[in-house]
């Protein structure tokens, strides 16, 4: 990699041998990948560590070696959600105390440690830092270090930001020098398409299945989606930004996407249309029938398949308003239906900490907590990740957390069913 003066003298030394030996991890990390040079990054970081597990020991150290260095991040920070909500997410003693003594028992102190290098806010915990709400938001054409790979595909596709999927640590590493290795979805040929994705459904596919089967397909490669504009328009409004939001982390998790682009709408489709796609690109025609067998492969990983469900979670990523909205407006209408005030699953909405806020205003809000409906800023994903969890029945719509977890994918309209309609099938 050719590096600058600047850079050179960091990884020579001059600025103190914690960021000299920092420069030299993201250095290598450009080289493995072929990078010639670092660019400068030119917003705030999105860092995908939020979770104080005591076994992580040497990211503890090393935070304490930045901190005792005086080194701090170039742009503020947001990071993915928290792992435990005591107050709306309940344990019993034992669940407890695994989190509090065990998993998490050093959430306390790295929290501490995230406020002395540069995050941006006590509430800054949400894996949608780029929702109006929460204001973690690039332009297009920014340079960014992150790393959680919904926020990632999302910034990338949406926005026309350009970001690679890094690892934990690396986007500290980055926000801390400034800079980050030129390669892959930083380039304009690493932003070309791999795959046409021919849409041919009778419907507007499910968010999650589609980006499912899309992720399962094409793997890390860029898809061009053709046919989606049909049922979601040309604008980006919030309920189209939040449908793309569920797609690209489906396709983030069940494969390795990390950038998609949609004809028509979004907005390097827009600007350059069919020649962001490459000259061998693949064609993947998905319809009605392609997507009912993808949804049918998803295995169930519960102890005993048919055990009623004890727990649901809908939010991963975290919900956005109108999804808030629209989830506690379905429910109370459902239940309505059903002669029923109370929901049959225990059921937690997820979402940011600044959305929760705008949605507790309204009246809305008190009349979806009467039904049972908890609403939390926790990571499903964290919460699920122990043994115990593990052993219950968890159902979601999310094909992230059915990825990541043992929880139990359902369609949305099912979703409902059970907890708000006639239960179980």
């Amino acid at each position: 990699m050719e590096l600058t003066q600047e850079e050179l003298d960091i990884l020579n030394g001059k600025e103190g041998e914690t960021k000299a030996k920092i420069m030299k991890t993201v250095v290598e990390f450009g080289d493995v990948f072929g990078a010639k040079r670092l660019v400068p990054i030119t917003h705030e970081g999105h860092l995908v560590t939020s979770f104080g597990i005591g076994l992580i020991k040497p990211l503890f150290r090393i935070m304490d070696e930045i901190i005792a260095a005086g080194i701090k991040t170039v742009y503020p920070f947001t990071i993915d959600p928290r792992p435990i909500d005591y107050e709306n997410v309940k344990c019993n003693v034992l669940n407890k105390l695994i989190f509090s003594k065990i998993m998490y028992s050093q959430q306390k102190r790295y929290e501490e440690q995230l406020k002395e290098i540069g995050l941006r806010g006590e509430n800054d915990f949400s894996c949608t830092c780029y929702m109006d709400e929460v204001g973690n938001i690039p332009k297009y054409g920014d340079i960014l270090s992150w790393a959680e790979s919904s926020a990632v595909v999302y910034a990338n596709s949406v926005l026309g930001a350009r970001c690679n999927r890094n690892s934990g640590m690396l986007d500290i590493f980055s926000l801390i020098i400034g800079k980050v290795p030129e390669f892959g979805l930083l380039t304009d040929e690493g932003r070309k398409a791999d795959y046409i994705i021919e849409l041919k459904t009778s419907k507007l596919p499910e968010a999650q299945i589609l980006g499912s089967a899309i992720g399962l397909k094409v793997m890390e490669d860029v898809p061009y989606i053709v046919g989606l504009d049909k049922f979601l328009g040309t604008n980006l409004d919030d309920k189209t930004k939040s449908y793309l939001k569920d797609m690209g982390a489906a396709s983030a998790s069940n494969g390795a996407v990390g950038l998609y682009h949609v004809e028509n709408l979004t907005p390097e489709a827009k600007n350059f249309g069919k020649k962001l796609i490459k000259k061998d690109a693949k064609i993947y025609v998905i319809d009605d029938e392609e997507l009912e067998r993808v949804y049918k492969s998803y295995p169930v990983l519960w102890k005993n398949v048919n055990a009623k469900p004890k727990l649901c979670f809908i939010g991963c990523p975290h919900l956005s308003y109108s999804q808030l909205y629209d989830w506690s407006k379905n429910i109370i209408c459902e239940l309505t239906k059903n002669n029923r005030k109370k929901i049959l699953v225990k059921t937690i909405f997820t979402t940011s900490p600044q959305v929760k806020e705008k949605f507790s205003k309204t009246e809305l809000y008190k009349e979806i907590l009467k039904t049972g409906v908890k609403i939390s800023s926790i990571c499903p994903l964290m919460y699920t990740n122990n043994p115990l969890a593990g052993s219950k029945p968890i159902i979601t719509n999310s094909n992230k957390l059915r990825t990541y977890s043992q929880s139990r994918y359902y369609k949305d309209d099912d979703i409902l069913n059970i907890i708000a309609g006639k239960g179980v099938k």
